[in-house]
């Protein structure tokens, strides 16, 4: 399922500093959004998460650690590109969140920091309650034993049990749902070769559910989506590349096949 269509920037807008001074911004009219995975590609510096940083906001998605996007302090540097930026929707959807690698290990720790203050409240009641056994004593805990089965029920015994890997997927494989928007940002920094493959599953799991995915990244595992459209930031425009011809396929495969020939001119 496709929900946003389309993002322009009025052909006459002109804005001074950054990241209006970027080329790619400078040139961007509109983009357009025609199959359900669309990966944005290029080089650090290129535009790539600035733009998608700029779609989120636009879309009012909700960051991984559940504040709107719109208000991270962190994102001031994009806010006047997204408030040009005007977006069509197929259907409207505010299902769905925009991640970044920062925002999600911020929320394992909150999650972490949730949990031991639910496990002293718990503690607290009983030893309040202890010369007091009975139903009162059951009353008190039951909320807290409620909230901590919750966060057991979805994670585990926490995301910062796990490696980083494995709580990433969990964490996004247990926010799936029907008929979303997400935007990624490099989600492959915390994932392994093989924890990749199980994103992209992931990712064949969320078109299936009629989601779409908009993701920036450096990976050829995750550049390989089966029907993704590949959009480079490589250039003074943004334009649509196949996947034999990118400079991070060639240059991966190159080094893979003959390590040595790069590593001797170190």
């Amino acid at each position: 399922m496709i929900h946003l269509r389309d993002a322009r920037l009025a052909a006459g807008h002109r804005d001074a500093g950054f990241p209006f001074e970027l080329p790619i911004v400078r040139s961007l009219r509109s983009l357009r959004f025609e199959t359900p995975v669309t990966l944005f590609v290029g080089e650090n510096g290129s535009g790539k998460s600035t733009v998608l940083e700029a779609l989120a906001i636009a879309a009012r998605a909700i960051t991984a650690g559940s504040a709107e996007a719109a208000d991270d302090p962190t994102l001031d540097g994009v806010r006047r590109l997204a408030r040009a930026m005007t977006l069509t929707w197929a259907t409207r959807t505010h299902r769905g969140f925009y991640l970044r690698a920062e925002d999600f290990f911020g929320y394992a720790k909150r999650l972490a920091t949730m949990r031991a203050e639910l496990e002293a409240e718990l503690a607290a009641v009983d030893e309040e309650y202890r010369d007091r056994p009975g139903l009162a004593h059951d009353l008190a805990r039951t909320p807290f034993l409620r909230e901590l089965g919750e966060l057991r029920r979805r994670y585990g015994e926490g995301l910062d049990t796990q490696s980083h890997g494995e709580s990433f997927l969990r964490f996004f494989g247990e926010r799936l749902v029907p008929n979303g928007t997400y935007f990624l940002d490099e989600p492959e920094a915390p994932l392994s070769p093989a924890r990749q493959l199980s994103f992209l599953a992931l990712l064949k799991e969320l078109v299936a559910a009629d989601g779409q995915a908009i993701i920036a990244t450096h990976s050829p595992i995750l550049l390989a989506f089966p029907g993704a459209v590949i959009l480079s930031f490589d250039g003074d425009t943004i334009a649509q590349v196949a996947y034999e011809d990118l400079d991070h396929v060639r240059l991966t495969r190159d080094f893979l096949a003959d390590p040595e020939a790069f590593l001797r001119h170190l």
